[in-house]
């Protein structure tokens, strides 16, 4: 039985604690969190024990699940990771660069399994295009969500965007080339919209548009390849496919005729059936079957890592702009 120490217990650490206790072969042995009103209440919703220090309750575990806001990241990562822990931690990893190039030492010289929840990989939408070719050359992205209060101790490219930098660095498989970037702080002292560009050596071109003041939720990514468009709506868990039909290729799917220059192509469309699964369970479930399995983690430390490397050289470039656009 794999035991589990879950530290933090807000908003997406209940989450965390109700699909552990869906998995076979994991046992929750406790949780830290220094707030004692949201201690109290799980403690009395889930029947945990609440461990007094952070210490008492690593010495007791095999793995950490890390859910505390962003800066505490690295401290609670560090303690499991030198007393030997494998450890999930929620995105982003580290608070900046400096930490997270820490916990990469730390990582390799405990030798154990880190996962970073970048959850999206695991959304039915995303999952549903497993197996299929994806060599997109334009991305289009607009993850837009309505203000909360909560995660605004860190700017919308952190707390919404990093989820589609990650999926994107998945997909295209080359060296960044160039980045250009704008935001604009609203409601907050960091930006809360952001429009970024990225281009890479290979060709491909990236432009997401991230923000937390919108009117409505969106999160949608759109991928343009050389034979096909795939959408993926991350936020109805759909996906959509619309390429060139082969001469072979099943009868059922839907299709039709258009005339080109180079005479009539024909057109199928799909929409693959998303497979009806819990996003938090499934990342969880796959940290766990890492563990036992002694396999690579899905979403690894160094996925983490360049992922938030993008991320801060867009914050960058943002503050240069900002920068520049005062000086002038």
């Amino acid at each position: 039985m794999l035991k589990i120490g879950i530290f933090g217990v807000g908003h997406l650490g209940k989450f965390h604690i109700s699909n552990w206790k869906e998995i076979a072969g994991a046992e929750i042995i406790g949780f830290y969190d220094p707030n004692d009103e949201a201690a109290a209440a799980v403690a009395e919703k889930f029947g945990l024990k609440r461990f007094a220090d952070m210490e008492s309750l690593m010495d007791g575990i095999d793995a950490a699940d890390v859910i505390t806001p962003t800066q505490f990241h690295f401290p609670v990562c560090e303690m499991a990771l030198r007393k030997s822990k494998h450890v999930f931690v929620e995105k982003p990893l580290a608070n900046d660069m400096e930490e997270a190039r820490k916990l990469l030492k730390l990582v390799e010289e405990a030798k154990v399994k880190f996962q970073v929840g970048h959850v999206e990989r695991f959304n039915p939408a995303f999952v549903a295009l497993k197996g299929r070719e994806l060599k997109p050359m334009f991305i289009e992205v607009h993850r837009l969500a309505q203000f909360n209060p909560r995660g605004t101790e860190v700017s919308v490219i952190l707390d919404l965007m990093i989820h589609d930098i990650d999926i994107i660095l998945h997909l295209v498989k080359s060296e960044i080339k160039n980045i250009s970037a704008s935001g604009v702080a609203v409601m907050t002292e960091t930006p809360d919209i952001a429009n970024v560009r990225i281009e890479f050596h290979n060709g491909c071109v990236a432009n997401l548009t991230s923000s937390r003041i919108s009117m409505k939720k969106m999160r949608k990514m759109r991928l343009f390849q050389k034979d096909a468009y795939i959408g993926i709506d991350f936020l109805d868990k759909k996906t959509e496919i619309i390429r060139l039909k082969g001469e072979d290729e099943n009868e059922d799917l839907f299709s039709f005729d258009i005339e080109t220059p180079n005479g009539a192509r024909t057109i199928a469309v799909e929409n693959p059936e998303p497979i009806n699964i819990n996003a938090i369970k499934a990342e969880l479930s796959a940290f766990r079957d890492a563990i036992v399995n002694n396999t690579p983690t899905i979403v690894s430390e160094h996925d983490g890592f360049m992922a938030l490397d993008v991320a801060h050289q867009i914050l960058e470039k943002i503050d240069r702009a900002k920068l520049n656009k005062e000086n002038s």
